[in-house]
């Protein structure tokens, strides 16, 4: 299989990169399109369309192919699979009923392919990313293999989409299901930030609303270890330093611990919303602000999955969390850097609201603060 990345800040530059990218011969059939809601996202589509290439495409925070991180820009992956191989699902989810969406859609998959694979775009911001993977796992099996990320909006916390031939919408996902007797595709969610403090117990909670920590509301006990000031709706930067620095990490009894930043406080009683569920009960630590070897973790694990389970690769597909960028500024292309140097193959990402995968040595979850590096090989 041949990939080819391209990218522009214009439908022309992106029509233009289309057909250099085709000049030699190169006729894609699937496109993985990360396009900032800032460009005309239908006008982009419309040209793969007429091309007669399939797309699976998400609105971001920021897109990138290679190292090199962008903003307002669109982002695509093209490649030349055998049109047997995949299936692009759609399906949107008025009703919240994640689970049974994403049920149909794997029994649909199960259907068409012996062992199917998947990889996943959410719209909508209350859409649980954890419910579509257990639908999933409902009808494969907890070992299937699925991966994704949630759709963003440049951080304007407003409407996320995701969109295909023909098809855009804010409350959908989009899924790529893959033959994988056919198609060999591997990923690795990987966070890095490091706990501080010893194991601490949600004392209530009610889904992703966590409202104490040790009896103490869940506010002031991640100010305390956080050593922030100014604890206060006035403070407008106040929920992107918890978010981005200092996310509760919920502790699993398999594999690495699933960030869970607080993302809106309830002043009434100082609680707030994370990304996704928290279970009363639950164990949980602090985290410390991210440095160096946060970034580092991450391309070690990349390089872990390419020597125990992916020595070759056609095409790497990046789901990154939007904090990451925040957190991290410009060291951020260092990351994308090394993750790319892995493979070196064609590489386009996105910085996501959430991300979908299997934590080192876990189970499938919805993460935040993650990256989450998909390898993709069509097998000969």
């Amino acid at each position: 299989m041949i990939a080819k990345s391209i990218k522009g800040k214009s439908t022309e530059e992106i029509q233009s990169a289309l057909k250099e990218s085709m000049a030699d011969g190169f006729k894609p059939t699937l496109s993985i399109c990360f396009i900032s809601r800032r460009q005309d996202r239908k006008a982009i589509c419309e040209v793969l369309d007429r091309e007669g290439i399939a797309i699976f495409g998400c609105t971001t925070n920021g897109e990138f192919i290679d190292e090199e991180t962008e903003k307002g820009s669109a982002a695509i992956l093209l490649l030349d699979m055998n049109k047997d191989f995949f299936q692009i699902y759609f399906e949107e989810y008025p009703e919240r009923n994640y689970r049974e969406i994403s049920k149909s859609i794997a029994q649909k998959a199960k259907e068409k392919f012996a062992v199917p694979a998947f990889l996943i775009g959410t719209s909508h911001a209350a859409a649980d990313g954890e419910e579509i993977l257990h639908g999933i796992a409902d009808i494969l099996g907890p070992q299937v293999n699925a991966y994704g990320g949630a759709a963003g909006d440049d951080y304007s916390f407003s409407e996320t989409f995701v969109f295909s031939n023909g098809k855009d919408s804010g409350i959908a996902m989009v899924c790529i299901a893959l033959d994988e007797t056919k198609v060999e595709i591997k990923g690795v969610a990987t966070c890095g930030w490091k706990a501080v403090g010893t194991e601490r117990i949600v004392t209530k909670s009610e889904g992703n609303h966590v409202y104490t920590v040790d009896d103490i509301p869940v506010l002031d006990i991640t100010a305390k270890y956080g050593g922030l000031e100014n604890v206060s709706p006035e403070n407008g930067n106040l929920l992107i330093e918890i978010a981005a620095n200092f996310p509760l990490q919920l502790q699993r009894e398999k594999g690495d611990p699933v960030m869970r930043p607080g993302l809106v406080v309830d002043w009434n009683d100082r609680s707030f919303y994370t990304s996704g569920s928290v279970p009363q009960g639950a164990k949980v630590r602090f985290s410390l602000p991210p440095d160096w070897d946060v970034m580092e973790k991450v391309v070690k694990g990349v390089e872990n999955l390419k020597a125990t389970e992916m020595p070759e690769a056609d095409a790497l597909v990046v789901f990154s969390c939007a904090g990451r960028i925040l957190s991290l500024g410009p060291l951020m292309s260092k990351e994308l850097e090394g993750v790319k140097q892995v493979w070196d193959v064609p590489m386009a990402g996105m910085f996501s609201n959430a991300e979908l995968g299997r934590a080192t040595g876990g189970n499938l979850e919805m993460h935040n603060l993650t990256t989450c590096c998909v390898a993709l090989k069509e097998k000969k």
